[in-house]
């Protein structure tokens, strides 16, 4: 890695790259910071200060517009920080680009959430490869410090080492390296649980699903809130690239519902575009929900309250986390039925990536912990009881993964953390 302090953030108006910026230039880098236009990259300083809630960032942030500034910056930069549009043959323009003006040891990092990192570097010097990999923050970055790290099928060993002790140490990130498969670790396991529930939606009703799937079940928020929050737009990028390219056992569960397709061809992008709204829309204090058969929105109605669903959420409040989790293993019906598929479909499909994009079940946990402020899928077994987990599991014709058998057969637990860290991500 280049022995000078320079950052050079490509794609500086997005939220990501101002995110970046701000975290960057929180560190102690002197970051450059370009867009389109000087313009377009001072709307990146003001979301980067907003983020660090502190104006005085700007003594180490530069602008600049690509025309006039890439090259010389690039040039004199250690770490270029690319984080344009989730579009690889724009990404691919400007890799190009920065190989002409890049000094020979700069690190070249992608934050792309899940494109193909030996496809955006094929082509470039064997030096860019070597020096390439992807390097996926998760939004906002200030905020959520899960990070990963994905290597290139070229990518230098001992980068690798130097990028994720920099993250680690510098910039404060809960770092995994993860194999470059379509939406990494973090967002293939939770796009499936958010697109799954989306897909529940149009037969249940949004409402429902997110009171059914709420906070009690292991995340900060509920699933189709969250969608909106994240954005429809990142949204279906991430499940059609997924859909496309990974034929694994949850593969229909990536298939965009239709209606919001329907939804998003006519600007339905959630929180992003407030007017037209998601799954929710908001008109001063009043909240409307979407149908999904009608495409209209209609004056929310707080669902009725199922009685295991209440018993959990009691629970949570006082950090009683395995009472709860029994309290959803043991309740009958068809609402316990639906929640339980969801909640151990978690579980299944996040551990069943171990070998396959994830090293180890702790690189799982601390992605989706610190990624997604979602309960560690080992913590979810710990707390059931991973005999018991396993039985669940064959009920619900969910696979069965290889970690949680061994550690049924052993009687052991599997989760690395503690009941405090476990319950930091349970808002109940």
């Amino acid at each position: 890695m280049a022995d000078n302090n320079k950052v050079v953030i490509i794609g500086a108006n997005g939220t990501m790259g101002a995110g970046a910026g701000c975290v960057f230039a929180g560190a102690g880098y002197h970051v450059t910071m370009l867009a389109r236009s000087a313009g377009k990259a001072a709307e990146g300083l003001a979301d980067a200060q907003n983020d660090a809630r502190a104006e005085a960032i700007a003594e180490r942030i530069a602008l600049g517009a690509y025309d006039a500034d890439l090259g010389r910056t690039v040039g004199e930069a250690a770490i270029v920080f690319e984080s344009l549009a989730e579009d690889l043959q724009l990404k691919k323009q400007f890799f190009e680009l920065i190989d002409k003006s890049r000094r020979p040891e700069a690190i070249i990092a992608t934050g792309s959430s899940g494109l193909s990192i030996a496809e955006m570097a094929r082509g470039r010097s064997d030096s860019f490869r070597r020096n390439f990999l992807g390097v996926h923050l998760f939004n906002p970055p200030h905020v959520i410090v899960g990070t990963e790290v994905i290597p290139g099928p070229d990518t230098d060993p001992a980068g690798v080492k130097n990028v994720v002790a920099m993250l680690t140490k510098r910039l404060g990130r809960k770092v995994i390296v993860t194999k470059d498969m379509p939406a990494f670790v973090g967002n293939r396991v939770g796009f499936k649980v958010l697109n799954e529930t989306a897909q529940l939606a149009a037969e249940h009703g949004v409402a429902y699903i997110d009171y059914l799937i709420g906070p009690h079940t292991g995340r900060a928020m509920a699933p189709l809130a969250t969608v909106d929050l994240v954005g429809w737009d990142v949204h279906k990028a991430i499940v059609d690239n997924v859909h496309a390219n990974c034929k694994d056992e949850a593969h229909e569960s990536f298939a965009m519902p239709a209606y919001m397709s329907a939804a998003l061809a006519k600007g339905c992008l959630g929180d992003k575009t407030p007017e037209r709204g998601g799954f929710y829309r908001r008109a001063g204090k009043e909240v409307f929900v979407l149908d999904p058969k009608t495409g209209g929105h209609e004056k929310f109605e707080k669902p009725a309250p199922i009685e295991f669903v209440e018993k959990m959420k009691q629970l949570h409040r006082v950090g009683r986390y395995a009472e709860a989790l029994m309290v959803l293993a043991d309740a009958n019906g068809a609402d316990a039925d639906l929640c339980r598929r969801v909640v151990l479909g978690y579980v299944s499909y996040a551990l069943n990536r171990v070998g396959e994009v994830a090293a180890s079940p702790a690189d799982v946990d601390t992605i989706m912990s610190y990624g997604f402020n979602w309960a560690p899928p080992t913590a979810i077994v710990d707390l059931l009881g991973a005999k018991n987990t396993v039985a669940m599991l064959q009920k619900l014709k969910l696979t069965v993964p290889k970690t949680i058998e061994q550690a049924a057969s052993r009687d052991a637990k599997m989760f690395a953390g503690g009941v405090l860290e476990y319950g930091r991500t349970f808002v109940g």
